[in-house]
């Protein structure tokens, strides 16, 4: 399992009994998590002066229990990137903290190969698809690469430009895009545009702006074959991340395999992607990534 070790305003401090206890900067939540299943003692005190806690409902979704009162939002740091938190609906926070290890794969390679990539002057470009809150985006901003952003939800694209603002790279070049991601790689293809890094985060099922309806299961082999055209002569580095049960690190390993490396060789690397408990010495497995890059 890949888990970073740089976090300091985010810690997993525990997980018992299908719950994870986290501090975000100074607050502490109490949140659902369908892969604790073990039922190990909950010793830790913020397990009962936690300042909200996520209940899951019978009837699916669920709602926040506020415990203590807390800002509507607030920022976190990991390293030198700025992110915006603040509790939403399915007990989502607007940041996935276990990307932090994704992050800084993606900056050493755009760090290395900058200056050899397919955008002026050599400038490496990235795709972020399925692009959420942007930490990917950031991320690659802040080793000065040119982005395109996508993402189906128009709320979630303007967030993820916020956390640009708060990490200081609003005048980084960015193309912020509200667009179905298949129409958008199909457009992309006509148009002959080319990208050396391409980054995916698919949900396991989604509808698009336009009311397109996305299928992980049924669209992701094609999905990641299409994508491919519209990498550069020489690209990168492809990653996608997953959060749904049966795509396992392999089964994208294999996708990756059958399409990228037939195309352009390179190597293909896949594992889980997890975050280390302080009150034990487990770590909690998050997702999946696979990888894959050129050399």
């Amino acid at each position: 399992m890949r888990a970073t070790e740089y976090w300091q305003d985010y810690e997993l401090i525990d997980c018992s009994s299908g719950e994870r206890l986290e501090r975000w900067g100074d607050i502490i939540f109490v949140r659902p998590d369908p892969q604790v299943i073990w039922k190990t003692p909950k010793t830790n005190k913020y397990w009962k002066q936690a300042h909200a806690h996520y209940h899951r409902s019978a009837k699916g979704g669920g709602e926040w229990e506020y415990l203590k009162k807390i800002p509507d939002e607030w920022t976190i740091n990991y390293r030198d990137l700025t992110f915006k938190i603040k509790p939403m609906g399915f007990k989502h926070t607007g940041l996935f903290p276990e990307q932090a290890v994704n992050w800084d794969f993606l900056r050493e390679v755009i760090r290395e190969n900058q200056g050899k990539g397919c955008g002026e002057n050599g400038q490496v470009k990235v795709l972020n698809l399925f692009a959420y809150t942007g930490g990917a985006t950031i991320a690659a901003l802040a080793e000065d690469a040119a982005v395109v952003h996508v993402d189906a939800s128009k709320g979630m694209v303007a967030y993820a430009k916020e956390n640009a603002q708060a990490s200081g790279l609003q005048d980084r070049f960015c193309r912020w895009l509200v667009d179905d991601c298949e129409k958008f790689i199909e457009r992309e293809i006509r148009r002959g545009n080319k990208y050396d890094i391409i980054i995916m985060d698919p949900p396991s099922y989604g509808r698009g702006p336009g009311g397109e309806v996305w299928q992980l299961e049924d669209k992701i082999y094609d999905f990641v074959d299409l994508a491919s055209q519209v990498l550069s002569d020489k690209p990168l580095m492809v990653l996608i991340n997953s959060y749904t049960t049966g795509l396992s690190p392999s089964v994208m390993s294999y996708i990756l395999g059958s399409t990228v490396s037939k195309k352009f060789g390179g190597v293909v690397s896949c594992d889980e992607i997890g975050l280390k408990t302080t009150e034990t010495d487990m770590a909690l497995p998050c997702g999946a990534s696979a990888i894959w890059t050129r050399k």
